[in-house]
This record gives C-alpha cells, structure tokens and sequence, in this order.
C-alpha cells in the first residue's frame, strides 16, 4: 500500500495531494500541469516535500512531522522515465544487471531471467541499445528499473516519446508487468487509451489537486468532458480528443 498525503509549492503551482494506491497499476491522469509528474518526483525523493507524508507498506519515506526524508537511493522505488536513459557503452545485459549490481541479495526479489522473459528481450541481451527500437529501449529500462529490487514502480509517461506503432508493441507488455509483476505500479498518463486500457485504479488531478480517486471505470463513466475542457466545449479548440490520444491542451 502506498500512502500520499503532501503539500509543496513550486513557484506559483501549488501542490496538495492525498491518495492511497494498492496492488496493481495505479494511474495519475489529468491535463498537462496537473502536477502528475511532481507527485511522482516526491514519491521518488527528488522533491522533497513542505508538508505531509508519504509512506510504502507503513514504513515512511517522508514524514514532516517527525522529520524523516529517506534519500531517494535508499527508497528502493524503481523509476522508469519518458526517455529510456540508458547507457550507450553498455549492451542490453550489462544495462538490465546495472540495478542489480548495487542492491543486496535479500533485497532481490526478480530473477533477470524472469525479467528477460516477461519483457520479450532475450534476442536484444548482446544488442548495444543504440541499436534498438525505441520500445525495446523502453521495456530493457522497464527491466533495469525492476532488476533493482523495488518495491514499487514508478513509470512516468513512459510511452509518451513512442508513435503509435511502438505503443502497440510495449503496451502488451506494460500489462504483463501489471499482472505478473507482483510490485504496485505508479504510471502518470494524460492518455484515455492508455489509462483505460492498463490502470486498476485512477486518481484524477486538476491544478495540483485530486478531483477524484477510484476504479477507473467507475470514474471514466462519471466524466462529462475531460480535464480542463469547459462545459459545452467540444474539446475541438483545445486539441483535446475524445478518441483517446493524449490531450494535447
């Protein structure tokens, strides 16, 4: 169980946030600036927040009443950013075991053959990663990120950099690792497909605040327009589409 419960200002945006995620995949949605990413930075430990707490399973990681900040290498929160962020020099094994070099063996809970399965990548192992699709970059720093030992996963707007094409490919695989994995996953979208398709459960966000938090088809049915669109806007002057792409507003 993953327990969020902060207030930080950042400039003039003002973040105040409180939700609860448990198993399986949990999805940050909203608008562009909603403060998605920010919330996910805390959870990782490269925000520190003004005020709240923020704990895994009852242990805090950030507690301001009782002054607990736990540095981000010491979290074991697995992050997975937009871009793969991999190491060039290295080929795909030597990047996946990378994460694994520097956690202790209690502290291993995935095989890297379980991985290598999960992910389809055993093809890709002895494979320099500039030679690779940008889904296969995705799902090796998918791999790394597990091979790490976190206990949750972070994933922000993973496919966001992908076409279409390359959606298609990872997404079977992002729904593997929410079913198999066995480790709750934080996935930041402003995409209805993906959303729809790969989250448990949905917290909305608007403006830095929650609007509401719950099974994802109970709050996608309760949805008039979608975020930011004002009533009785198509979404048409805003770019947002109805089809499911990403908001674009």
């Amino acid at each position: 169980m993953l327990e969020v419960d902060i207030s930080h200002r950042l400039g003039t945006f003002r973040l105040d946030v409180r939700f609860r995620a448990g198993d399986g995949l949990t999805a940050l949605f909203g608008r562009s600036g909603a403060g998605k990413t920010s919330v996910i930075n805390a959870i990782a430990g490269l925000i520190r927040p003004e005020r709240g707490r923020i704990a895994v399973d009852g242990i805090a990681l950030v507690d301001t009443e009782e002054r607990i900040f736990v540095p981000r290498h010491r979290r074991r929160v697995g992050y997975v950013f937009q871009e793969p962020r991999l190491f060039p020099h290295l080929s795909v094994r030597q990047n996946l075991l990378f994460g694994r070099w520097f956690t202790p063996r209690k502290e291993r809970r995935i095989e890297p053959s379980v991985i290598v399965e999960l992910l389809g990548i055993e093809s890709l192992l002895d494979r320099r990663t500039g030679a690779l699709s940008g889904g296969e970059k995705q799902r090796v720093s998918i791999g790394r990120a597990l091979l790490a030992g976190p206990r949750l996963l972070l994933m922000d707007e993973p496919l966001a950099s992908l076409d279409a094409e390359r959606k298609d490919e990872i997404l079977p695989y992002v729904e593997r690792l929410r079913d198999e994995a066995r480790i709750p996953i934080v996935y930041v979208s402003h995409s209805v497909e993906e959303v729809t398709r790969l989250a448990t459960t949905m917290v909305m966000l608007s403006g830095g605040r929650v609007e509401s938090t719950g099974a994802v088809p109970e709050i996608i049915g309760r949805l008039t327009r979608p975020p930011g669109v004002p009533r009785g806007d198509s979404g048409s002057r805003t770019g947002v589409r109805h089809s499911g792409e990403i908001f674009d507003a």
